[in-house]
C-alpha cells in the first residue's frame, strides 16, 4: 500500500491549509479541508501550544489518519498553572501552584514518553519538572510534594485518575498566583533597596569587591548585572582590556605625542640625504 507520512508542528485546535502544512499535502491528492478539521479536532485540547502530528496518507486510496505527539512536559505544566514562562529562579522565586489532579492530567498525557513504568512514577517525573520551573504543586514546593507522593498522601486520586477541578479549586490557585507575584516584587524590591545601599556605601571601591559584597548579601547575579552594569571604555582601559586606551596594543590617540627618541629618528635621515 502507498503510504507517505506527513509531520508538522501546529498549534492545538488552529491548523489551516498554510505553508508548511498546506503545500505538503497537495501531492498527496486528499481533500486538505478534511484533513485540517481531523487534525484541529484532534489537537484541541492542546490549544495555546504546539504539538507534533504526523499524518499517514494512503495515495491509492485517499484515506488518511492523524497522530498526534504531545508537547514537552514544561509546555503542558505552563498550560495548567496559566502563565507564559517559568520562574527565572526557581529556587527563589515560586511564580504558581497546581494540584495534583493537574499533575495527573499531565502525567496521563505524556504517558507513552515518560519513564516511570507507573502512573504514581510519572506523576513524579512531572513534579520534578515543576520544581525547576517554580511552579508548587498542593500549596508546597515541588520537592517536598514528591515527598508526599512517595508517602501515599495522594494514593486514592492516583489509583482513580482523577484530573478534573471544581471552579472553587480554579479560583483558588488564580488567588494564589497572585499572592506568589506579590511576594515577588515585594522581594524584588526588598533586593534592590539592599543592592543600592551596599553599591552607594562601597562608592569608589573595585567593582569585584563590590560584587562579592552584593553576592553575600544574597542579591541574584541577574539584578547584580542590572544594577551593577560593565564600565565603560575608560574603566576598561584601566582595567587594560584590549583596544581600551592606554591598554596593550591599543593605537596611540590622535594628536598624541610618540615615543621619546622615535620621532626623530626619520627627520635626522632626512638631513643626512641632504648633504650627500
Amino acid at each position: 500500500m502507498p503510504t507517505q507520512i506527513v509531520e508538522s508542528l501546529v498549534e492545538g485546535g488552529k491548523a489551516t491549509a498554510a505553508p508548511p502544512l498546506g503545500p505538503a499535502l497537495g501531492p498527496l491528492g486528499l481533500n486538505i479541508g478534511q484533513v485540517i478539521a481531523k487534525i484541529n479536532e484532534k489537537t484541541r485540547v492542546f490549544a495555546g501550544m504546539k504539538v507534533p502530528i504526523k499524518i499517514k496518507a494512503d495515495t491509492t486510496a485517499k484515506t488518511f489518519d492523524v497522530e498526534v505527539g504531545t508537547p514537552p512536559t514544561s509546555q503542558l505544566i505552563k498550560k495548567e498553572a496559566e502563565i507564559e514562562k517559568g520562574s527565572g529562579s526557581p529556587k527563589e522565586d515560586l511564580i504558581a501552584d497546581i494540584l495534583i489532579e493537574q499533575v495527573i492530567k499531565i502525567a496521563k498525557m505524556k504517558e507513552s514518553s515518560l519513564a516511570g513504568k507507573t502512573l504514581k512514577d510519572r506523576v513524579k517525573e512531572v513534579i520534578g519538572t515543576c520544581n525547576s520551573m517554580g511552579i508548587m504543586v498542593e500549596g508546597k514546593r515541588a520537592v517536598e510534594s514528591i515527598v508526599d507522593v512517595n508517602a501515599g498522601k495522594f494514593d486514592a486520586e492516583i489509583k482513580a485518575e482523577k484530573t478534573e477541578l471544581t471552579v472553587e479549586e480554579k479560583a483558588k490557585l488564580e488567588e494564589e498566583k497572585k499572592r506568589l507575584a506579590e511576594e515577588i516584587e515585594k522581594r524584588k524590591a526588598e533586593l534592590t533597596k539592599t543592592a543600592q545601599d551596599i553599591i552607594a556605601s562601597m562608592a569608589g571601591k573595585e567593582r569585584g569587591a563590590i560584587k562579592a559584597k552584593l553576592r553575600e548579601a544574597g542579591i541574584p547575579e541577574v539584578m547584580i548585572r542590572e544594577l551593577l552594569p560593565v564600565e565603560g571604555a575608560g574603566a576598561a582601559g584601566a582595567e587594560g582590556k584590549p583596544g581600551a586606551p592606554g591598554a596593550p596594543g591599543a593605537a596611540p590617540a590622535a594628536g598624541a605625542a610618540a615615543p621619546a627618541g622615535k620621532a626623530a629618528a626619520p627627520a635626522e635621515k632626512k638631513k643626512e640625504s641632504k648633504k650627500k
